[in-house]
């Protein structure tokens, strides 16, 4: 199974049943405009897997030079139509198209899930690795391990796949990635199921 392009196209496909699900004023939001508060004005700050811009694109846009990069068109022509003026990419979390020390903080939220797990710490690494020394990074991953598919996604007839390990091997894995966890909290999740909240230094 190639696992980016299932997630790839269930995203393309369900964007807009996906995004009438999230909700745009829950806990995400706060952590987000939390992290924000802490930034500069200006300051530079990549949403990986930013969907179609919310929680994190839009939350941040309004004070800060915020890029969007998502692996669905469908998610990013969404987000384009939020945010009209928004820097938006297509790329992949474990091979980040951007230089080294490009942003001052990172976010991400549900979407690390969706990449295998062997990867992740990749993309963690990749994610150090854009950020200025000292940066901020704020991303949501398992708090249990579990990998599985649904056929049928929020009812949609539509598959999607996840890949994520629990909340000591995520925290191990971006230490070894270079970052300084400052934080963990363990949140509910509206679709179900509960994620766990990471801040961190690079």
């Amino acid at each position: 199974m190639d696992q980016r392009a299932v997630v790839r196209s269930g995203y393309d496909e369900i964007a807009s049943a996906y995004a009438a699900e999230r909700d745009e004023e829950g806990c995400d939001r706060d952590h987000v405009e939390g992290l924000a508060s802490t930034l500069g004005d200006g300051s530079r700050v990549l949403d990986a897997g930013c969907g179609a811009g919310t929680p994190a694109t839009d939350a941040l846009a309004a004070r800060h030079d915020v890029t969007g990069l998502d692996i669905s068109r469908e998610q990013l022509r969404k987000a384009r139509e939020r945010l009209p003026g928004a820097r938006l990419v297509q790329g992949d979390l474990a091979h980040l198209p951007f230089r080294d020390g490009a942003f001052d903080a990172v976010v991400s939220f549900h979407a690390v899930i969706h990449v295998p797990r062997e990867e992740h710490a990749a993309v963690f690494a990749e994610f150090e690795r854009v950020l200025q020394p000292g940066g901020h990074l704020l991303v949501a991953v398992g708090s249990e391990a579990w990998a599985g598919e649904n056929d049928d996604w929020l009812d949609t007839d539509t598959r999607m796949v996840w890949s994520f390990y629990g909340r000591e091997r995520n925290r191990e894995l971006l230490a070894d990635a270079g970052f300084e966890v400052t934080s963990v909290e363990t949140v509910p999740d509206e679709l179900g199921g509960t994620w766990t909240i990471v801040r961190g230094r690079a």
